[in-house]
C-alpha cells in the first residue's frame, strides 16, 4: 500500500467544528455546529489489464463457474488488483472465474469503479461486509492490521454470498497465483468443510496463551486432535455444510471466550484452529507458499521453501509493494512485480 488511508470510524472522530457566537441583546451566546462529513479516501489508480479469454475447451453453464472470494480493503488494494491479474493469466478458462468481493459500504462505489477500469470483462460482485457485526467482538491482537473488521469478513462470507454458491475459494489480497486456480477448485473435500495446505507437528503452544492452558476444560478441545496448523489466507470451503453446520456461530462463541479471558495471540486465526485443526482436507503445500512478508513483527525477508509453487503468499508484517515503493525489496518481492497494475506518478509522467 502506497499509504495507508485513516478508516472511517476513524475520521469521525477528527471532525472539524465551526464554532459561531451569536451575541444578542440579552448577552446570551447561541452555539452552532457543522459537521464536516470526511470523504472517502483518495484510491490508487491502476492501468487497464488485458482481456483473457475462455480457451474452446471451456465450458458456458453455470456448474463451469469457480467462485472466488477477497476483500476489498483500500489499504490491500494494489495487492487485490494483483491477486486477480494472477489468476486471470494462469486460468485456462478465465471468463468461467466469478469473484465475490466483501467491502465496508461506504467505499462500495469508488471500489467498483477502480476494478471496472482495471478489469472491464471481469465477472465480479461487490457485497457490503457491515463491520458492526464483528467489531466488538474483536480483540486486540499481536499486530494492528490484524484487528481491523474486514480481517473477520471470511467468517460470514456463507452468510453473505448467494445461497445457490455451494463452493468457493477465499483468498487473501497479498499473493499472487501462478497456476491454473481451476486444479484447486476441484480438490476432492471427502466431506470435511475447509480444504487447504497444512502443516502438522505444530507447536500450538505459540498460538494459545497460559489463560487456555491453564484451563483444563479448554484444553480438552484439543484432546485427540492432530496439531496440525493451516493459513486460512488460501482456503476451500464447502459453504453449504458451513451453514448447516452453524460455524459463523461457532467461531463468534470463540471469540467471546476470547474477549473475557485473552485465550490466544493472532487475529482471527486460532478460532480457526480450535475447532478445524486436524480435520481439513489437506491440498498439496504447493498451494500456499506462506510467510513470504516475514513475521509479525518486522517483516524480515524470507527465502522460498522447496518444491513446486502454485501460490506465493506474503503472509506476515512485510508487504511487496511497500518493500519496492521503499527500494528494499526482498529477493521473492520481485515474482510479485510482475502482476503490479499500479499506476505511479512516474508512469502517467512517461504517457
Amino acid at each position: 500500500m502506497a499509504s495507508r488511508s485513516r478508516s472511517y470510524t476513524q475520521l469521525l472522530g477528527l471532525l472539524s467544528f465551526n464554532l459561531l457566537l451569536f451575541t444578542t441583546s440579552t448577552k446570551a451566546v447561541r452555539v452552532g455546529v457543522i459537521l464536516h462529513k470526511p470523504s472517502a479516501p483518495t484510491l490508487p489508480v491502476f492501468r487497464e489489464a488485458p482481456a483473457f479469454r475462455n480457451g474452446d475447451q471451456c465450458g458456458n453453464h453455470e456448474a463451469d463457474y469457480i467462485h472466488i472470494a477477497m476483500t476489498l480493503d483500500t489499504n490491500y488494494l494494489r495487492g487485490t488488483m494483483a491477486a486477480v491479474l494472477s489468476l486471470l493469466q494462469h486460468s485456462t478458462c478465465p471468463e468461467n472465474l466469478s469473484f465475490h468481493f466483501l467491502s465496508l459500504a461506504h467505499f462500495e462505489n469508488d471500489l467498483f469503479t477502480s476494478i471496472k477500469s482495471t478489469f472491464p470483462y471481469l465477472n465480479f460482485k461487490i457485497y457490503q461486509f457491515d463491520p458492526s457485526l464483528v467489531r466488538s467482538k474483536i480483540s486486540k491482537s499481536i499486530r494492528e492490521a490484524l484487528d481491523q473488521p474486514l480481517n473477520y469478513a471470511r467468517i460470514y462470507l456463507a452468510d453473505i454470498i448467494p445461497t445457490s454458491v455451494d463452493r468457493i475459494i477465499y483468498l487473501d489480497s497479498d499473493l499472487v497465483v501462478v497456476d491454473d486456480i481451476e486444479k484447486l477448485w476441484h480438490v476432492e473435500m471427502e466431506g470435511k468443510v475447509v480444504a487447504a495446505p497444512e502443516y502438522c507437528q505444530a507447536n500450538f503452544t505459540y498460538y494459545f496463551t497460559k489463560a487456555f492452558w491453564s484451563d483444563p476444560e479448554l484444553v480438552k478441545v484439543l484432546e485427540g486432535k492432530r496439531p496440525c496448523y493451516f493459513n486460512t489466507g488460501v482456503m476451500v470451503v464447502d459453504v453449504g455444510k458451513w451453514r448447516r453446520g452453524m460455524y459463523t456461530q461457532k467461531v463468534e462463541e470463540w471469540m467471546t471466550v476470547q474477549k473475557q479471558r485473552r485465550i490466544y495471540h493472532l487475529g482471527s486465526l486460532p478460532p480457526f484452529l480450535l475447532i478445524f485443526a486436524g480435520d481439513i482436507k489437506a491440498v498439496d503445500h504447493r498451494w500456499n507458499q506462506h510467510g513470504l512478508g516475514g513475521d509479525n513483527f518486522e517483516g524480515k525477508c524470507r527465502t522460498l521453501h522447496p518444491g513446486p509453487i502454485s501460490l506465493l503468499h506474503w503472509s506476515g508484517k512485510g508487504k511487496p509493494w511497500l518493500r519496492l515503493d521503499s527500494r528494499k525489496p526482498c529477493s521473492v518481492d520481485h515474482l510479485w512485480a510482475p502482476y503490479d497494475l499500479y499506476r505511479s506518478s512516474r508512469h502517467s509522467l512517461e504517457e
